[in-house]
Parts: structure tokens; C-alpha cells; sequence
């Protein structure tokens, strides 16, 4: 046991060491999953970033010109126009900016133009800003363009036009052009036509080179073309375009001519096609402002000659015409306008003043010739139709450009010039929405009193539908018509009036001749003092006694008196002419006519008081507007005066006398009917009974 003992521990002894765990082995990494994905991106970066500059060194290397037919199908898909390039071919990325080159590079155009192809070139090489390009600035850093052919064309209805790519059928946008740093042109030319606004142009582009490193010298066009079957002709130039390539600006001029109408255009550009910002200095000049303005399309009254200057700029839709400085005629103006195309529609907002115009140059804008008015005084706006003169205007509301614009204008003028009516501080409010015109409200002051009116003209539909409301404050009759003999001195009586007539037609002239509607002058009690009171009044027998007495300057005293006609398909029919003074009561019957401008009025004054030599007939009113006629010895007159020659032969001379004896038996008028402008059939005498003595509603007059 003792022996084996030992033995025993010894084997325990070398059993223990293997007892014990076995050394550790290397133990297992474990990876952090962030770390995993990081290093995932990294490598499909670093991957990406390979291709790309792998695809930018081969694209470099071989200048892009294995993506010509692909190019040429791409773009061709995505215009919808036939794309090709004849010629060589490069497409790459010149460090970062985008390099392309074409030879031949021919863009069609769409089958209704006039001409093959949009744009053609023998060469085109240009480097366009990729990055600014991506986030929406599209800039062309430098062109070459070299014996280029662009044709920018709208189809015959204004709707389509050859630079709106994609759909052929889809509403023409407008031009938008890229920003163009630098440019170097030869031998290009450019085509424009528009049927609609009738206007072609052809315009041709020369670079003209500079010496040494300089990029290019002054870039020069001009041309020629026709707007309305009238020529112009156009030439100009962008004379600095290494000071914008420095960071300067681009100096540009332009001047163009069609006939007597020019244009002058100097400043300052952002760039070389950089019209946003631009500094620019206008100066037009010409016989007549409505010419100009048919290159926009837009319809403007006829004026005298103008000149006018302004300072132009840019900013988004806008073009903005300020600090307008300028004449028409023998008249000042002065103010803003800004033109721009919101919505696809040309609209023009004007601020405009004048401190003076001359009452020659008001005659266009309601139809008048001007020039005619200037040369001839008021003889100029009579026209001889069929041997009868006519004064109402006869032009017609241009619809078809109307059609085409909208606008807003606000106009003062300080003062009118004229002979007899003193007019100042007129303000006119023009809004022009689709084809519906208005003038409202359209005020001035006259001579002392303040006229409003507001004037609307539908041109929406057919025939044009006019609309007039003219009211006249409370006028002293001195100051209105000190022009035609009145005294203001002593003259004390007011008027006021109100028209109020719708007629169809796009003239003036027919507007009236199918007018319905109603005119009225009040007037309320005061003096009226003139040469010739008494013809005014038509006591023939009392005017006769008072030029004998030398008593010609005495003030008629006025109770009350109304003027008004009801007017209807353009006849205007007395109801009532009515004034009733201290001495006497006027009356008055018959009217006018819109229609053929003629007169058919008579008046009578019938004797509040006995009146020896009192004729007591009706003075007439004949003839035509432009020549208007007086019959002061009527038939009614001629037929007393028979009576009284045959009294004479058969009595004595005092029995003659009898026959032109006014008994003085008027009835005064109730004047409250008179000064709220009712009609005849409102009228009443003193004692409130109905007066069969004035014109009735209804009665009317020949008209053709």
C-alpha cells in the first residue's frame, strides 16, 4: 500500500496539470454593423466616383464624339424635331463646365412654318456653367457660332411658334434666352415673322474682331423688315463684351427707323442677351404715337408729332419705362409705364401727368384728326358727306387690337388750353380687360363747376354696346360762356346737368345715332346778363324797344329753367324746354338728330306783361350741327305782319299796330318740377295745373 501510494499521487500529480483549462485561443473579432454600412457607402462611392471620372477621362479623351447619333436621337426624341450634326461632333465635360461642338448641326422645324429648319450652323461651339444650369440658371459662359440661320416664326392664329419644343401643337411660350457672358458671331443671320401682328424681320450678326488676346471686339447687327406693310430698317451693336467678360457690363446701342419714326437705344446690359437689370436710355421720336405702339400690337389714339425720352430696365415680366419725359403736339408729358406679359397677355400700366394740353391734341381720342384741327381751327373737324357737314367723329374703335392687351392708366392733366371753356385738373382712369373698355371715372374742372362722367365701351360683343353718364356740378353760366358774349359781371345764374345715353356701334357717330336715353340742363334761379338778352329770350318787340333806348345791358332774371330731350334710336325730342324768367316764359319744341346732325328747334317767349311790339312767333334752330341756321322772321311772324298790312290799308295805321300786340298772358311756371328735371308731362303753372303748353314725351322729330 505504501508502494502504491505514492504511485498513486504521482499520477495525480501528473494528472493535475491536465485538469486545468486549456490555454485560451486568439479570440474572435466582432464587427460594429455602422461601421459595416459606412464602409458599404464608402466603397459604392469610391466605386461611382470611379466610373464617373473613368466616363469624364474617356469622355475627355475622345471628346464625346462616339455620343454623336446618340445625341442626335435623344434630342430629336425630346424636341420632336429632326436633330442632326453633319460634321464632327464633341460632347464632354472640360473640367466641370460642359464642352459641345457640332458641324452641320440642323434643328428642323415643325411642318406649319414657313421654313425647313429652326436653326442651322456650319459650326456652333460653346462651353455652357453645368452647375448654375442644374440648379436653374442657364448661363453659356463664351459661343462660337459661325454662318448660323435661326428662323423664330408664330403660325397664323398667334398660337404656335418654332422655338416651343416638344408637343407641335402646344401654346407657344415666349422667348426665354440663356445668359450669354461672351459671344463671337460671324456671318449669322436671324429670321422673325409674326402674320399676325404682320411683322417681319431679318436681322444679320457680325463680330467684329479685336487684335492680340482680346476675346472678341464689338458685336454688330442690322436689318430690315415690315410691320403693317411698313418698312424699317434697324442697326446697333454690343460694343464692350470683354468688359463683361472682366465683370463689367455690356454697352449697347440700337437704332431703328420706320419712315419718320425713329428709335434710339443706348446703356448698359448685365450681359450680352442679359436684358434683367439692364440700364438702359430710350429716345423715340415721330409724326404719330400710335405707329409705335402697333409693334407691340397695342391700340393708341392718333397723335400730333411726339418725342419722347425715358429710362428702360428688365426685372422678370416687366419692362419698365421710367422718368418718361417727352411732347405731343403742342402739349407736355411726363410719368411711368410698365409692359409685360403676365398669363401670356400683353398688359400696360401707366402713371401719366401733363401741366399743360392743348385742347387740339384732345381731337384723337375722340376720333378727330389733329393735324387737320391744327391747320384748319374748328373747320378741321368737319367732314362733307352727300353735300351735308358733319362734325361728329367718324373712326372707328380699332377692336381686333384691343382684342390682343389689357391695360390700366391713370392720367392728370393740370390744364387745358382753349379759346372759350377754361378746363383744369382733369384725372382720367383707363381700364382695358379683355376687350371691355372703360373710362372711370373720367373728371375735370369747367369754369368753376366739375364735371364727372364715367364711360364704359363693351367691345365684347357685336356691335360695340357705349354706355355714357356725364354729370355736371353746379356751374356759373358767367365763367362757362363769358366766351360767347356773356358778362360775368352781373351774371349770377348756375347750371347743372346730366347726360345718360346707351348706343350701339364702334364710332362715335353711330354710337349716338342708335343712342336711347336722356339729356337735361337745369337751371335754378339768378341773373343772366348779355349783348343779346333779349334775342335769348325771343321778345323780338322788347329787344327792338330796348336797343332804341339804349337799354341793351340789363340782367335777365331767371325764375328757373330746364332743357332737356329725351332721345331715342338717335332722336333727340324736346321734354321740356322750359324757362321761366320775371318778364317772360320761353318755350320751346322739336329736337335734333344723332342720326344726320340736323336742327329742328323752335322757340317762342310768351309775355308775363304787356308788350307792344312783341312778334310772338317762333324763332327756329335749323340746319346742322356743323352749320347751324336761325329763322327769326318766321311764317308765323311773316303772316301777322300780313295781318297788320291789311288793317293798315283797310282801317288806319294804330289798327296795324294791334296785330303784333302781346297781350301778356304766360303762365309761370311751378318751379320744383323744373329743377328736378322731370319730364313735360311732370310740368305745372303756379297754381299746380298740368301745362299743355311744352313739348311732350314722345314727340318727336324727322331724322334720317
Amino acid at each position: 500500500m505504501a508502494d502504491q501510494t505514492p504511485e498513486f499521487e504521482g499520477h495525480e500529480a501528473d494528472a493535475a496539470p491536465s485538469a486545468e483549462p486549456p490555454a485560451p485561443a486568439a479570440r474572435r473579432i466582432r464587427r460594429d454593423p455602422a461601421s459595416g454600412a459606412i464602409a458599404t457607402v464608402v466603397s459604392v462611392l469610391a466605386t461611382i466616383v470611379g466610373l464617373i471620372l473613368l466616363a469624364w477621362l474617356v469622355l475627355f479623351v475622345t471628346k464625346g464624339r462616339f455620343l454623336k447619333h446618340t445625341f442626335e436621337r435623344i434630342a430629336s426624341s425630346q424636341m420632336q424635331r429632326e436633330v442632326r450634326v453633319a460634321g464632327d461632333f464633341q460632347f464632354y465635360f472640360n473640367i466641370i463646365n460642359l464642352k459641345f461642338l457640332a458641324e452641320g448641326l440642323t434643328v428642323s422645324n415643325p411642318r406649319w412654318a414657313s421654313k425647313r429648319n429652326f436653326f442651322a450652323s456650319q459650326l456652333i461651339d460653346t462651353q455652357v456653367a453645368t452647375i448654375p444650369w442644374i440648379f436653374g440658371t442657364r448661363r453659356i459662359n463664351w459661343l462660337d457660332l459661325d454662318k448660323g440661320a435661326i428662323d423664330l416664326e408664330w403660325d397664323a392664329q398667334g398660337r404656335r411658334n418654332t422655338w416651343t419644343f416638344g408637343d407641335p401643337n402646344a401654346p407657344g411660350k415666349p422667348l426665354d434666352l440663356p445668359v450669354i457672358r461672351r459671344a463671337a458671331i460671324t456671318g449669322t443671320t436671324l429670321r422673325y415673322r409674326d402674320p399676325k401682328m404682320q411683322l417681319n424681320a431679318d436681322v444679320g450678326f457680325e463680330t467684329i474682331r479685336a487684335r492680340n488676346t482680346a476675346f472678341a471686339g464689338d458685336i454688330r447687327f442690322s436689318g430690315r423688315g415690315s410691320l403693317r406693310d411698313r418698312a424699317f430698317t434697324l442697326n446697333g451693336g454690343l460694343l464692350s463684351p470683354n468688359e463683361t467678360l472682366a465683370g463689367g457690363r455690356n454697352r449697347m446701342t440700337l437704332h431703328a427707323e420706320a419712315g419718320p419714326t425713329v428709335m434710339d437705344v443706348s446703356g448698359t446690359l448685365p450681359g450680352a442677351t442679359e436684358l434683367e437689370g439692364a440700364d438702359l436710355r430710350v429716345a423715340v421720336r415721330g409724326p404719330n404715337i400710335a405707329r409705335l405702339f402697333d409693334f407691340l400690337g397695342v391700340a393708341t389714339p392718333d397723335t400730333r408729332a411726339y418725342r419722347i425720352t425715358s429710362q428702360l430696365t428688365k426685372a422678370g415680366e416687366e419692362w419698365r419705362f421710367t422718368r418718361m419725359q417727352g411732347r405731343f403736339g403742342d402739349s407736355d408729358l411726363a410719368g411711368r409705364m410698365t409692359i409685360s406679359m403676365p398669363a401670356d397677355r400683353l398688359k400696360i400700366d401707366a402713371d401719366l401727368n401733363s401741366r399743360v394740353v392743348d385742347i387740339v391734341d384732345i381731337g384723337p381720342f375722340i376720333g378727330y384728326d389733329p393735324n387737320r384741327i391744327a391747320a384748319q381751327g374748328a373747320a378741321g373737324a368737319i367732314e362733307q358727306v352727300n353735300g351735308t357737314p358733319r362734325l361728329l367723329p367718324d373712326a372707328p374703335l380699332r377692336i381686333e387690337s384691343i382684342r390682343g392687351f389689357d391695360a390700366h392708366v391713370d392720367y392728370a392733366v393740370r390744364t387745358i388750353r382753349g379759346r372759350n371753356i377754361p378746363i383744369s385738373n382733369v384725372g382720367l382712369t383707363l381700364d382695358l380687360d379683355r376687350s371691355l373698355l372703360k373710362l372711370s371715372p373720367l373728371t375735370f374742372d369747367m369754369a368753376g363747376g366739375h364735371l364727372t362722367s364715367d364711360i364704359s365701351i363693351n367691345a365684347r360683343v357685336r356691335p360695340v354696346v357705349t354706355e355714357y353718364d356725364v354729370r355736371l356740378a353746379t356751374t356759373p353760366m358767367g365763367r362757362l360762356l363769358a366766351g360767347w358774349g356773356v358778362e360775368e359781371s352781373g351774371t349770377s345764374g348756375t347750371l347743372r346737368a346730366r347726360v345718360q345715353m346707351r348706343g350701339l356701334g364702334d364710332t362715335v357717330r353711330e354710337s349716338l345715332a342708335t343712342s336711347n336715353g336722356r339729356i337735361a340742363i337745369v337751371i335754378p334761379a339768378g341773373s343772366f346778363w348779355t349783348r343779346n338778352i333779349q334775342l335769348s329770350e325771343l321778345d323780338v318787340g322788347l329787344f327792338i324797344q330796348k336797343m332804341f333806348e339804349g337799354k341793351l345791358k340789363e340782367p335777365v332774371q331767371i325764375n328757373c329753367g330746364l332743357i332737356a330731350f329725351t332721345v331715342r334710336d338717335g332722336i333727340a325730342t324736346a321734354d321740356p324746354i322750359l324757362i321761366d324768367t320775371r318778364k317772360n316764359v320761353m318755350l320751346g319744341r322739336g329736337g335734333f338728330s344723332f342720326r344726320d346732325e340736323s336742327l329742328h328747334l323752335g322757340f317762342r317767349a310768351d309775355s308775363k306783361r304787356f308788350s307792344l311790339f312783341a312778334g310772338q312767333s317762333p324763332v327756329g334752330v335749323n340746319g346742322y350741327f356743323a352749320k347751324p341756321g336761325f329763322d327769326v322772321i318766321s311764317p308765323e311772324l311773316l303772316a301777322r305782319a300780313g295781318i297788320g298790312l291789311g288793317l293798315l290799308a283797310a282801317v288806319a295805321p294804330p289798327a296795324a299796330i294791334l296785330a303784333f300786340v302781346d297781350p301778356g298772358d304766360a303762365k309761370a311756371a311751378a318751379c320744383g318740377p323744373v329743377l328736378a328735371g322731370a319730364r313735360a308731362s311732370a310740368m305745372r303753372d303756379t297754381k299746380g295745373r298740368a301745362r299743355d303748353d311744352v313739348g311732350r314725351e314722345g314727340e318727336r322729330i324727322r331724322g334720317n
